[in-house]
């Protein structure tokens, strides 16, 4: 029997007081005006144009989340801070949070989306805001990098196969195909304006003679082939089921016989309540999205069924579906 959740547990779940604070930080850059120094009230006031008494509160609260350390009425980035949150880092992940930061209003509509079922969003802020996508794409394609050849292994492909990853972002994936197999060559098919990221993520990996950049929309343009294996990598989350439905027979269709589509998303449990994660995932896609939804597995399996793949099956539990074609 599981254990319940205690009062305090409760009021922790309801208070997103430390999540803005932290959105706000990174918003001001905060972080990165500290740098590695230890700086004042005033003088870090004076760098983000800020009120300084003001600034101070927000400034303790990151001391006490462990974020800045306090040294008299210094203050100075912790280890972590300055690891992940200091824009100056080849480790900075802040674009993500400022992604969250720029859905805080559509959060706030929530109650109104449940009760009348009628979304809030008509575009994505990708959509809205290119240059805040093209940096939240780089810091997925460099956490991507750690995850990609385990998970392209993990595959156990003959090595001289033709890939297409179908809205392949930066490229992380067809770049891990091409590293663990070296007779392979991959093709990116996404919108023109992510391409722009992709060339460079490929020209810097020196994989320019191995992987080609095919610009356009995957729902309404021709997919090109014949392909061995056609990886679907986080897409779906962003469409409805009879998109998806589509989309998978489309890509049927540009498979060479025996060839494989491998699906990689976050999927829903037979309940639907778990994994927990992709339940809170769920409410997200709702509230930041036209149509999108989190689906079971049991759909995409589903669509695999319905358009005549063969060998359908679960590789990773909640995660990764593929199907055969005859």
């Amino acid at each position: 029997m599981s254990r319940e959740l205690s009062l305090a547990e409760i009021f922790q779940l309801g208070y997103y007081w430390e999540t803005k604070i932290l959105l706000t930080a990174v918003k001001l850059d905060l972080f990165s005006a500290l740098g590695e120094h230890a700086r004042g009230v005033a003088d870090l006031a004076g760098r983000l144009q800020a009120d300084a008494p003001t600034l101070s509160l927000l400034l303790n609260a990151l001391a006490a989340m462990k974020l800045l350390t306090k040294e008299g009425e210094s203050y100075r980035n912790s280890s972590t801070a300055l690891k992940h949150l200091d824009r100056h880092s080849p480790q900075y992940v802040g674009h993500l949070l400022l992604l969250h930061d720029a859905e805080w209003n559509n959060w706030g509509k929530l109650e109104e989306t449940v009760r009348t079922g009628q979304r809030s969003v008509d575009r994505h802020v990708f959509e809205t805001d290119p240059e805040l996508g093209g940096n939240v794409l780089a810091v997925l394609n460099r956490i991507g990098q750690q995850s990609g050849p385990d998970f392209v292994r993990q595959l156990k492909l003959a090595g001289h196969e033709q890939i297409l990853d179908l809205g392949g972002g930066a490229g992380t994936n067809a770049i891990a195909f091409c590293r663990v197999y070296p007779e392979v060559k991959a093709t990116v098919f996404d919108l023109p304006a992510t391409l722009t990221l992709t060339e460079k993520t490929v020209k810097e990996g020196g994989l320019e003679s191995r992987i080609t950049l095919r610009p356009g929309d995957f729902n309404r343009d021709h997919l090109g082939g014949p392909y061995d294996v056609v990886l679907m990598s986080d897409i779906l989350h962003y469409q409805t089921f009879q998109m998806n439905q589509d989309l998978v027979k489309k890509v049927f269709g540009v498979l060479a016989p025996g060839g494989r589509l491998v699906i990689k998303d976050r999927f829903l449990d037979e309940t639907g309540t778990g994994p927990a994660w992709t339940t809170a995932f769920a409410v997200h896609i709702l509230v930041n999205t036209q149509k999108g939804s989190c689906f079971q597995t049991g759909e995409a399996l589903q669509w695999l069924q319905a358009a005549g793949f063969g060998s359908v099956e679960e590789l990773e539990k909640t995660a990764v579906v593929q199907g055969v074609k005859p």
